[in-house]
């Protein structure tokens, strides 16, 4: 039987989304403005046996590969893969920070500065992880679910070693931008109005549905055999009425969420600090500044709040 990545959960993953290479990058950054990306593969050459500290998407990871306990083919559910704009020599010391943490990852991309997204469609992959703003867009065009990770977000490995947890902005990232554009085009009343209208009808998908009946699925088919459960939340800016659209929406995906947040303008940031998240999901930089500061943070530039900055 040829080896396939069928029926798992794939999830792409930048060096610098999985390890703190903030200081690596800086030295990156310098040679190619400089013209030579030499001067950091002896960088990264010369601290091969120094462990890279753990990343933003560090702790998300290693939960998820808590899904392969087991033996056999049919208990490998969760495959990550390092896909990178490292050059391959420092693609090196990334499977050796991996291997040093006990970190199962076998596969990886690395294009030496060339873009890396278009290797999603080769992996079928659910999420993919990045720090390079431009990468992330090029893969939520190609039409994967993507993130710009925050660095320097709060990382709480320690918490709830028994689930993963990953919450979800609604408008723009789980659905379309429909309803957003409406609310910024015509304010909050009209925007009322608009979903009390189409209350009953479902709101189109939006870049992170994918990711959402992934991990649906992977719950589904490990059931009870791994420790690890998952927990989903709806954190959202939405409030009633305009709620009812939202539920009705993943209701008629076949998909249940555990938590659903409609605050209303709301501050997020004081609700994630309670649900603890391994992962928050947002298109609008200001909750993703605010989210950052308690919990692992990335940022989806899609819909119309990120239109001007495209």
């Amino acid at each position: 039987m040829p080896i396939t990545l069928e029926n798992k959960l794939v999830v792409a993953i930048s060096s610098r989304a999985l390890f703190d290479f903030e200081e690596e990058n800086r030295v990156y950054e310098a040679g190619v403005a400089g013209g030579d990306d030499q001067s950091y593969m002896r960088y990264q050459l010369d601290r091969l046996d120094l462990p890279a500290r753990v990343g933003v998407a560090f702790p998300l990871v290693q939960k998820l590969l808590a899904f392969n306990q087991g033996n056999g083919i049919d208990k490998h559910r969760v495959e990550v893969v390092v896909l990178s704009r490292n050059d391959p020599v420092s693609g090196m010391r990334v499977f050796r920070s991996a291997r040093q943490v006990e970190l199962k990852i076998e596969r990886g991309v690395f294009t030496r500065g060339r873009d890396p997204f278009g290797y999603l469609n080769a992996l079928g992959a659910h999420l993919f992880l990045s720090a390079n703003e431009r990468d992330v867009r090029g893969a939520l065009t190609a039409g994967f679910p993507a993130a710009r990770v925050y660095p320097e977000s709060a990382k709480k490995a320690e918490l709830h070693p028994d689930e993963i947890r990953i919450a979800f902005d609604g408008d723009a990232v789980l659905f379309s931008d429909e309803a957003e554009r409406i609310f910024q085009r015509n304010g909050l009343d009209a925007f009322q109005q608009h979903e009390i209208e189409r209350a009953a009808t479902p709101l189109p998908p939006g870049p992170f549905k994918p990711l959402l009946q992934a991990l649906h699925r992977l719950q589904t088919l490990a059931g009870h055999e791994v420790p690890v459960k998952i927990r989903t939340a709806l954190v959202t800016a939405r409030s009633a009425p305009a709620h009812e659209r939202a539920i009705r929406t993943l209701m008629d995906w076949k998909i249940d969420i555990d938590e659903a947040m409609f605050l209303g303008g709301l501050d997020k940031g004081a609700f994630l600090r309670e649900f603890e998240p391994d992962f928050f999901f947002d298109d609008q930089t200001r909750h993703c500044v605010s989210a950052a500061r308690v919990t692992p943070t990335g940022h989806v530039p899609s819909g119309i709040a990120n239109h001007d900055n495209a």
